[in-house]
């Protein structure tokens, strides 16, 4: 969702804006656009579109100038057009890039246009510029920045320039992310650490609250207390290899086939440690897990269904009551506090609004037993948390998530498994099986990976359907759901999923000869079940896909196709069938042309409400 990225420097700063919106088109958006300070003062080009778009215009047009500030815009408040996208200015003065939502924006336009200020878009950022501006009179752009931000109500991450003080820039935050990147001779801002990459690996995360001056040799933060504030340094370790393509035709691609070394990297603590520690989610692990008597797991999207997977685990090995709320939903109702339930949070870039927000909540309720998993070292989650699992998925481009989502899992796993050994509810025997079974799950992934010519081949049969359903039964009806969700997101079939045994209780009337149903059923306990739902089916003239593996007893027929993961992987099944629905969403969106990595009205890091 929306990208920022900045720079005060002694050189022409366009190609270096151009570049880091360019890495942070992955996280989705409709409109770019640019605006530097140069002897002509604030000059500003956008377009509707790819930033391609907008860098044609910037060449055309020679813009050039020492400080700037660039955005990518996911439209929020107001249509996909030129007027909405920023960065918005006001009276040819201030300049302001935006990610966030501004709930008072109403009640603050209202009182701007009373004042004589005209506005040019629909847009809740454009009352930022305007507002800085009307406290500009008199004072410094870091002051009128400070006196406007304290004026407004939501989320926000800003950058802001004035042809008055055209050697800084001035950069706040509050609920989404940004981040400083400290160069030579030269400074900048971005949303995500992708964007200065090629200048930088030295980056300072700012805090909710803090309102930052940057320079090209000096950076100034205020805390929320607005004193001067000291933030550490942190070296990023993101590699500008996982930010290119490769051999591979798309991200997505790419990232899926990625999962046996992210799956390794994640588990490489707990391997070389040769057991299940609570050390592994952080020193006080032992002491919070000791009082633990139940676990709420909070979050949104992909990481929702993850949290549904390790419900099954939870409950299962750990023998601990788990329930599970999307993130979105929890604050706004009546809940039972406890302060002996853990509360997970789940979240691959860390800065989820929603799941930020269940987690201040949960504390406010005073639940302060806190864990969080996530892929982004020193995000505002695990920030928050007094515990931390951090998985090693490495940069994901692809907006649909992959190897966060597996890695998501095996946290999940070890979780399950360390609570289970804390409680002396998980034998000797049975942690040399599990960690057994970690060890291979590598190569099981890799022999799934395997199977994509096969799958390329299925998806033929369902790229000209209009909807499709999805079956499970089980700790595999979450991957059912997951799979569903990926088909949506990058194919736009309608796709939903069921627990196998629902199909009579309603979703069975959608059935005929023009439904695909994609079953997944590994040879587990309910397997029986599964195939009499899936009689149930043919019944009706349904076409069924089968991901079996090879313990099951499956003979392909006319209307069932059947493709076999390798032999059942026992308590990590549902990973090795993650990789299989994966595949089939990825071939299907590349046989109807969709852009796989950027599907529309789909942003990678959800940081508005």
């Amino acid at each position: 969702m929306c990208g920022i990225v900045g720079a005060v420097a002694n050189r022409n700063v366009v190609p270096a804006l151009i570049d880091g919106l360019s890495r942070l088109e992955y996280r989705g958006y409709d409109s770019a656009g640019i605006a530097v300070l140069n002897s002509a003062g604030i000059e500003r080009v956008r377009a509707v579109g790819r930033v391609a778009a907008m860098t044609d215009r910037a060449n055309e047009t020679r813009l050039s100038g020492q400080v700037g500030i660039g955005h990518t815009r996911w439209a929020t408040h107001g249509g996909v057009t030129e007027s909405n996208a920023h960065p918005h200015v006001s009276r040819d003065e201030i300049a302001v890039v935006h990610n966030g939502i501004i709930e008072n924006h109403d009640e603050q336009r209202a009182r701007l246009q009373a004042l004589g200020y005209e506005f040019a878009s629909q847009t809740d950022t454009e009352v930022i510029a305007h507002l800085i501006h009307h406290h500009s009179h008199g004072l410094p752009l870091l002051a009128a920045t400070k006196k406007a931000v304290g004026e407004l109500r939501g989320a926000f991450a800003i950058g802001v320039i004035s042809v008055k003080e055209p050697d800084s820039m001035v950069a706040a935050r509050l609920g989404c992310p940004l981040l400083i990147g400290l160069g030579e001779n030269e400074n900048l801002i971005a949303s995500d650490v992708s964007a200065v990459l090629p200048m930088t690996r030295r980056v300072i995360y700012l805090e909710d609250g803090d309102v930052a001056e940057i320079r090209r040799d000096s950076v100034t933060i205020y805390g929320q207390d607005g004193q001067v504030a000291t933030r550490k340094v942190h070296m990023s370790e993101v590699s500008l290899a996982s930010m290119e393509l490769g051999p591979y035709a798309h991200f997505m691609q790419k990232e899926i086939h990625e999962q046996p070394r992210a799956l390794t990297d994640t588990m490489e603590a707990l391997i070389d440690d040769n057991g299940f520690s609570p050390a592994l989610f952080g020193d006080a692990a032992s002491e919070v897990f000791g009082q633990v008597d139940s676990i709420l797991i909070l979050a949104a999207g992909t990481s929702y269904y993850a949290a549904l997977t390790a419900k099954y685990w939870l409950e299962s090995i750990a023998r601990l009551p788990t329930n599970v709320e999307i993130a979105s939903e929890y604050r706004y109702r009546q809940s039972v506090p406890n302060p002996r339930q853990l509360i997970v949070t789940i979240s691959q870039s860390g800065e989820t609004l929603d799941t930020m927000e269940a987690l201040k909540h949960a504390k406010s309720l005073g639940q302060n037993l806190t864990l969080a998993i996530c892929n982004v070292q020193e995000s505002a989650i695990p920030r928050a948390s007094r515990l931390v699992f951090y998985t090693r998925a490495g940069a994901e481009i692809g907006v649909a998530s992959t190897k966060a989502f597996t890695t998501q899992l095996v946290a999940l796993f070890t979780l399950a498994a360390t609570l289970a050994k804390q409680r002396d509810l998980l034998a000797e025997k049975e942690e040399r099986a599990y960690l057994g079974a970690l060890r291979q799950l590598a190569v099981s992934v890799q022999h799934a990976l395997n199977l994509e010519p096969q799958i390329r081949e299925w998806a033929k049969c369902l790229a000209n359907k209009q909807h499709a359903l999805f079956l499970g039964r089980g700790i595999h009806y979450p991957i059912a759901l997951e799979g569903a969700l990926k088909l949506k997101e990058v194919s736009y079939i309608h796709a939903e999923a069921y627990p196998a045994g629902e199909l009579k209780h309603g979703p069975l009337a959608l059935v005929d000869s023009s439904m695909p149903v994609v079953v997944i059923a590994p040879h587990d306990a309910l397997l029986e079940k599964v195939k009499s739902n899936m009689q149930e089916v043919r019944a009706r003239g349904g076409e069924l896909f089968v991901f079996a593996d090879s313990d099951s007893h499956f003979v392909e027929s006319e209307g069932v196709h059947v493709i076999r993961t390798p032999r059942y992987a026992g308590v990590l099944s549902p990973i090795l069938h993650t990789i299989t629905v994966q595949l089939l969403a990825y071939h299907v969106a590349l046989l109807k042309g969709t852009d796989v990595d950027k599907p529309r009205n789909l942003a990678k890091a959800v940081t508005v409400e």
